[in-house]
């Protein structure tokens, strides 16, 4: 016991610690005992219990009586456990008055202190603040006692850890083989590779967000990547072209830097933030929850991950929850592509349960949850702290789990390559719009585009299409690209390259005199433009319609607007959705 009565430090539940403060109308975590008469007690004099000083009461007047047993003069009730609350007075002034008739020292009665609920309510309430994020490391509740668990990796970018903007979260479960409870995984020793990697997408109004999962055995290229070194110097690791994505991470000593320029490259998406966990995370973070529930449609007895599991539902934490997401040998086709459909299950279990009333309410399973996901973090300098984490966190926590959704870049058997995959260049395309225009796969509200041009104007013939093309923003060449295409492809009378635009240009658009409606509507139709892009403008017509190539512009044909739903056939599982059973 302390000098105030209490069980030492490692036996004091942290939930029980968290003692308000009036300054900031919160409550705060105190994991270290303070000193009775310490100025960092909180409130308005702390405990007035055996042991220890009031300091309400004056030092001119030591022995003047409180007009009520357990109340000072001013009115504040206290109990023993030093937590100060305002609440009615338990006992009346009479007892207090006999007790001094006895010539006895007033005690007061022990007051019932808050329940478990009570607390949480309360402090859930004040400064913490809860992040939800997607990847191996799941959700988590972060508190100022936590920063000095976190890694952080500078990768030469450092975002600002709240954006008005979309954001743009990579999420990285690497294979690392080494460390305290990553051993006895298959290649021990092994620096660790992007082995699941999300990117996790929020959008701008936070009403909904996007996972998509990038299979570790899809061919692409890595660009240039610059690492810190240990000295503070910067060493430039040279691209790699056809390769495998995990090998973005780890080989070659890139960093996690280097998995984040990778997937802008392949999918075109500006990202915000990374973090990074490994393999303990997930056994870690399963069991400080309680357990997370997974279904298998059939018997699962994989002697690779050491699963076993009987067909139905399950809580898997630990070591049992570390093999469900690494296993794939007996289910689906019994690829990494049917074990990203496991863990995408088990993450949108993972954070269905961290957000429910049963962890949010449970305040010794959030300092566990805590502390282990802090511990298991490695993030960019943009969120190297426990404070940047919690502006993110409270940044993004509005967002519904009902209105996130995991999918899967839709990819292709390699015919060169039967262990590795190749990007569905149709499909995926089409998904990386999506992303980048901040469209929701959940919710396919088709938006209102603002109409420009007349509804009745007829197109002209291709053969009466004269047109000048410029690059505002496009692909390097794609004005003398897109020229060739419509003289070659669509039979437009005249289409010349006119080179770069004098300033660049967000969305691209077509310029076109009154008595010309009719050409630029034909090249809407050919190129796949909305009507929003037709701009009249003063003048005879005599130079024939101005095309400007915004950086919206990808290719000719491919529509420069984003689908409104996912195309057919990309694998998605929305985190609401408790029925999802291994295959």
């Amino acid at each position: 016991m302390d000098a105030q009565g209490r069980g030492q430090a490692g036996d004091i539940d942290p939930a029980d610690q968290w003692v308000f403060d009036p300054n900031t109308g919160s409550y705060q975590l105190r994991l270290n005992p303070v000193a009775d008469d310490s100025p960092h007690s909180y409130g308005d004099g702390g405990s007035s219990g055996p042991g220890r000083r009031n300091p309400r009461r004056s030092a001119s007047s030591p022995t003047e009586p409180r007009s009520e047993q357990g109340r000072d003069p001013q009115g504040s009730s206290r109990d023993s456990g030093g937590e100060d609350a305002k609440v009615p007075a338990q006992r009346s002034s009479s007892d207090g008055a006999s007790s001094h008739r006895s010539g006895g020292r007033g005690r007061r009665k022990r007051k019932a202190g808050l329940s478990g609920k009570q607390k949480a309510l309360r402090w859930t309430a004040g400064s913490v603040g809860v992040l939800v994020v997607v990847g191996c490391a799941g959700g988590y509740y972060l508190y100022e006692q936590f920063n000095g668990n976190i890694n952080k990796v500078d990768v030469g970018i450092d975002n600002a850890a709240v954006t008005d903007g979309p954001v743009n979260i990579l999420v990285i479960g690497t294979d690392a083989r080494s460390g305290k409870g990553n051993t006895g995984y298959g290649d021990n020793g092994s620096v660790g590779h992007a082995d699941t990697t999300f990117l996790f997408h929020v959008s701008e109004d936070r009403s909904n967000a996007t996972a998509l999962s990038i299979p570790r055995d899809i061919i692409t290229d890595i660009p240039d990547c610059p690492t810190k070194q240990e000295d503070g110097s910067t060493k430039n690791v040279p691209g790699q072209q056809d390769v495998r994505f995990n090998t973005s991470l780890g080989q070659s000593e890139r960093d996690p830097g280097c998995t984040w320029r990778t997937v802008e490259k392949l999918t075109g998406v500006k990202i915000n933030h990374f973090m990074m966990a490994d393999f303990n995370a997930v056994k870690e973070l399963s069991t400080a929850v309680g357990g997370v529930e997974v279904c298998a449609a059939k018997d699962i007895d994989d002697p690779k991950s050491h699963l076993k599991l009987k067909a139905g539902k399950h809580t898997v934490e630990g070591e049992q929850a570390l093999a469900f997401v690494r296993t794939r040998h007996t289910v689906g086709f019994g690829s990494d592509l049917s074990r990203i459909e496991l863990q995408q299950q088990f993450l949108s279990s993972m954070i269905r349960k961290i957000k429910s009333g049963d962890t949010l309410t449970d305040p010794s399973k959030l300092y566990k949850l805590g502390n282990a996901a802090t511990k298991a973090l490695t993030v960019d300098t943009g969120i190297g702290s426990v404070k940047k984490l919690t502006d993110l966190a409270q940044d993004l926590k509005r967002v519904n789990t009902s209105n996130i959704t995991f999918a899967t870049v839709p990819v292709l058997d390699n015919p060169e390559d039967p262990a590795t995959v190749i990007l569905d260049e149709q499909k995926a395309k089409p998904l990386f719009k999506m992303v980048r225009d901040d469209k929701s796969l959940t919710k396919n509200k088709k938006k209102k585009q603002e109409e420009a041009g007349s509804d009745k104007a007829k197109p002209s013939p291709p053969s009466e299409v004269n047109v000048s093309v410029t690059n505002g923003g496009g692909p390097a060449g794609s004005a003398q690209r897109t020229a060739v295409w419509l003289l070659n492809e669509q039979g437009v009378a005249r289409a010349e390259n006119g080179g770069n635009a004098p300033k660049q240009v967000a969305k691209t658009r077509i310029e076109h005199a009154p008595e010309l409606e009719g050409e630029a509507a034909a090249l809407v139709k050919m190129l796949k433009l909305p009507k929003s892009a037709m701009k009249e403008v003063a003048g005879d017509g005599g130079d024939g319609v101005q095309l400007t190539l915004g950086r919206d512009f990808t290719a000719p044909g491919e529509p420069v607007s984003a689908p409104d739903k996912a195309p057919d056939g990309v694998q998605r599982v929305n985190a609401d959705d408790k029925d999802i059973c291994a295959k």
